[in-house]
Parts: structure tokens; sequence; C-alpha cells
């Protein structure tokens, strides 16, 4: 297939392009940089220069293109998002610009069109067990989260409910590769990445290569119309990844705090790590899709960060790590 993808120099976008290109398809990545168009060229991946909330000028730069399918990969995000207004322009991109790439698909005649969403819009839960795609998804909540979760609520029902589109939603777990968690050994070797007292929430994880490969399957496989969980096989509480990560590369114990005084300090953030205990189900996607994750846990995850940022290794893989953030750990980035 000919795929257009936006957010194509992202986090995700970079290993994404490869995967596709691997598995046989053709890429035409959405950037709005020639720094960007110079990566996707390199990459082996064509471009056109655009906005994605800039309708018109998007809608321009695409004349003449051909594809079938889009990919949504957009976020605004150059750091792990704190306050609600952390997320205000990610947050037009799940809404306008969620809108503007089906205008697209229908420009350049692509039916099928994948978005990206986040484990996070689950909502309010305890933990108690695995939450899967049947559960309720971005409830209205009122307060400072309501703005975030409406904007997820609106990629999902644009995108299933778009005529004559084979949509599918991917909820992906909180990414984390090399760039992600460089900024978190930054902040750790600093001590300002507190975590909660007791270790806090539960949270769904999803190694950032294993989150391409899944995005590819669900190309490939997916019926219309069908929502995934992304995420690895083992939740883990918040205090527990992060301390792990600090003790694999010999840094200290990340400090402890209440969790009223992490939301206080972290409205977003501090809601997700204490009061979001998100255990999800990745049943589905191995059943429908033949996916599974070659990073299962958080233990295997370390291993491989080990791998990959240590200094003696091969620098060759480290053009994979992008420069943006996603909502749990660090970069995706809009492109």
């Amino acid at each position: 297939m000919k795929v257009l993808l936006a957010g194509a120099t992202g986090t995700l976008g970079v290993p994404l392009v490869r995967r596709l290109a691997a598995a046989g398809h053709e890429v035409v990545g959405i950037t709005r940089t020639e720094a960007g168009a110079g990566l996707l060229w390199d990459l082996g991946a064509s471009s056109v220069i655009a906005d994605a909330l800039d309708r018109d000028g998007l809608l321009r730069a695409l004349r003449g293109v051909r594809a079938d399918a889009v990919i949504h990969q957009l976020t605004s995000l150059k750091k792990m998002p704190l306050r609600p207004r952390d997320l205000e322009v990610t947050n037009r991109l799940r809404v306008e610009g969620t809108a503007n790439l089906l205008a697209a698909a229908a420009e350049v005649g692509a039916r099928r069109f994948l978005t990206q969403s986040f484990f996070g819009g689950y909502g309010l839960h305890d933990g108690s067990r695995l939450l899967t795609e049947q559960d309720a998804f971005a409830p209205a909540a009122g307060g400072r989260l309501e703005p975030s979760w409406q904007a997820m609520r609106s990629t999902e029902q644009q995108v299933l409910g778009a005529p004559g589109v084979e949509g599918i939603v991917l909820r992906y777990g909180g990414f984390y590769g090399p760039a992600s968690v460089a900024g978190m050994l930054e902040s750790l070797r600093k001590r300002q990445m507190p975590v909660p007292r007791g270790g806090g929430s539960y949270a769904s994880f999803v190694y950032i290569d294993d989150a391409a490969a899944a995005t590819v399957a669900a190309l490939d496989r997916s019926e219309p119309g069908q929502v995934y969980n992304i995420v690895d096989d083992e939740p883990v509480r918040w205090g527990v990844m992060v301390d792990a990560v600090a003790a694999a590369f010999g840094l200290p114990r990340p400090l402890r705090l209440p969790g009223a005084l992490l939301r206080l300090a972290a409205p977003y953030g501090g809601v997700l790590m204490t009061r979001q205990s998100l255990r999800l189900s990745n049943a589905k996607a191995k059943a429908q899709l033949g996916w599974r994750p070659m990073v299962p846990t958080y233990r295997d995850g370390v291993r491989a960060l080990l791998r990959e940022l240590r200094p003696a290794d091969d620098d060759a893989g480290r053009s994979d790590r992008g420069d943006r953030a996603t909502e749990a750990t660090g970069p995706r980035g809009r492109s």
C-alpha cells in the first residue's frame, strides 16, 4: 500500500517509516519543515511539507498525491505533560487535525485510516482488573482533565464514524524507548523526577519498536471499525518503572512524594500517576493482528534501553530516537 503518514518524523514515526518500508509499503510523510523532509528522504520515504492544522494548506500540498491509507500519529509534546495546558496543541491536533486528515484522505483517495489514541483515556480506575476495548473510553469527566479526554473522544469518534473510511483506532500505552528515557535519565540525575509514595497507579506501557510493529500489523490485518489496546504484557506501577530505570543506569532512587502534592504540582501527570490505575489487556491485538510484543515487560524494556544507550553500543541505531514527547514518558511528536 501507499501510506500517507502524519507525524512521520516523531519518535514513533521514524521506526514506523522503517517498518512500513520493510513490509513493502510506500510512505509519504507529512512534515512541517525542510529538515523533516530531509530526514524522510534519508529513510527512503517521500514527503509533503504542510501543517496538519492548516486545512487549506494541507490540501494544496496534497494535490496530485495518491495513497491507499492514512496513518495519524500527530501530537505536539516536547516533554511529558504535567499540566492540562501542556496538552492544548495536542488537543487541537486530535480534534481539528483529525478532521483535516480525514479531508486529506478524501483528497488522496485513501479508504483506510488508522489513528493514534492513548491509554490514559480510559479514565479513573483502581487497577483491580484488566481493561479491554469494551470498557468505556474517555468518559465525560468535567474539570481540568475534560479537554484532554474530549479530544481523545473526538479523534476516535471522527475516525470510526467517517463515511467511506475504514477507520481503525490504536490505543497505545505509554511509549518508552531511547529518546523518551534519555530525558528521564537527565531528570533522575538532577533528582527532578519524583514518584508517588507506595509506587502510585498502574500504567500500561509499550516499547516504541513494538508500537511501530503493531501499527503495521493493524494496517495490514485489521478489519474496519476496530479498536485495539497496544500495550505490553505486564502493567507496572509508575514508581516501580522509574525505580527500575534509575537502578539500571546507576542513578539515585527517585524522591517519594504524597499523591496530593504530586497532583498539586502537576495536575495532569499527577492524576495519571495516582488516580488512573490502568491495567490494559492486549489479548485482542494478539488474536486479531498476530502481533506479539518483542519487549513483553518493563524488565525486558530496561535491558533493551541499556543496550541502546550505553556508550559502547553501536551508534548506528541511534537515529531512531525522534525529538518529541508522549503523554506517558517522553518523545513522540508532531512533524
